[in-house]
């Protein structure tokens, strides 16, 4: 996630929803006419009552179909630790990232074990999902529009990243207030090719800036087992696929680090002690899985 310069906000926590703020129109302006159609398109579908309407087929139907599809092989740990957290308040999770199905499988898990209320949000890069209608698509069979707010930093037009103030803005906001507020994030930014599982890539520390601004609750989680070819993953959960595991952590207190100066060494930092707590939940996973899974 692109550092841009934005206030850190009170440490006193608020539970009424923060205000719902619009790009400038100097930030759309850098979107051509297909992305600037579907970021009002997937905004529109995550407010008011069409976030109701579409969270109730996230957890009706879109957990329905992951569940069918893992059932026979999954694995859950800590969910208590989810149970301790205050529905009242925003919930970011922080994964590492291994596949595309990685926070919809935990999703899934969530909507199907738990009775919290659940609005989810994922941040996602804005390349495929918001610059082609296929993508869109995509957004609406996989998340019901969950893949929000999008980030431009890997097009190949610098001006584009100019609209991830507002994205980083907005994910502030989410992190910051409203009950049933649940949004996923990987602070490695990008998929591990790796194939060792308990390998991580370096965090980067938008998360750490997201965090300090906002306050949430902050849970890891390390998640083994999925991946990227679809069919393949269906077919195990009847064929003997591997286990798919999802290990939540404890709530991490971040305190220590808010009494710190608001820069890009501190949200380093956070971003660092949170893998660390993911790679703790993926050495917990080796002792019981193995290796192989």
């Amino acid at each position: 996630m692109e550092e841009t310069k934005l206030p850190a906000v009170a440490g006193k926590v608020s539970l009424e929803p923060a205000p719902d703020a619009a790009p400038t129109t100097e930030e759309l302006s850098v979107l051509n006419a297909t992305e600037r159609a579907a970021f009002r398109l997937v905004r529109a579908m995550n407010r008011g009552g069409w976030k109701r309407f579409w969270t109730f087929f996230q957890r009706h139907i879109g957990s329905l179909w992951i569940y069918l599809a893992t059932y026979n092989l999954m694995n859950v740990r800590g969910l208590e630790n989810i149970e301790r957290t205050d529905p009242a308040r925003p919930l970011l999770l922080v994964s590492n990232h291994r596949s595309f199905f990685d926070m919809y499988t935990v999703a899934s898990v969530l909507f199907r074990r738990t009775r919290r209320p659940i609005k989810l949000y994922f941040p996602v890069r804005a390349k495929f999902f918001y610059d082609n209608p296929i993508g869109w698509f995509v957004n609406l069979v996989m998340g019901w529009w969950a893949m929000y707010p999008p980030f431009f930093r890997e097009q190949n037009e610098a001006e584009k990243r100019n609209f991830d103030k507002f994205s980083v803005r907005e994910l502030i906001r989410l992190c910051s207030s409203g009950p049933g507020h649940l949004i996923g994030f990987h602070p490695e930014g990008k998929r591990n090719l790796n194939d060792d599982p308990y390998s991580f890539l370096p965090a980067q520390p938008g998360i750490g800036k997201v965090i300090m601004a906002s306050r949430p609750q902050v849970v890891p989680v390390f998640i083994a087992g999925l991946n990227n070819d679809l069919p393949k993953q269906i077919l195990g959960n009847w064929a003997g696929g591997e286990k798919v595991r999802i290990w939540f952590g404890e709530p991490v207190d971040l305190s220590s680090f808010y009494d710190k100066r608001d820069s890009l060494r501190t949200h380093k930092e956070i971003a660092d002690h949170l893998m660390e707590r993911i790679a703790g939940l993926g050495e917990q996973d080796r002792k019981e899985f193995g290796q192989a899974g």
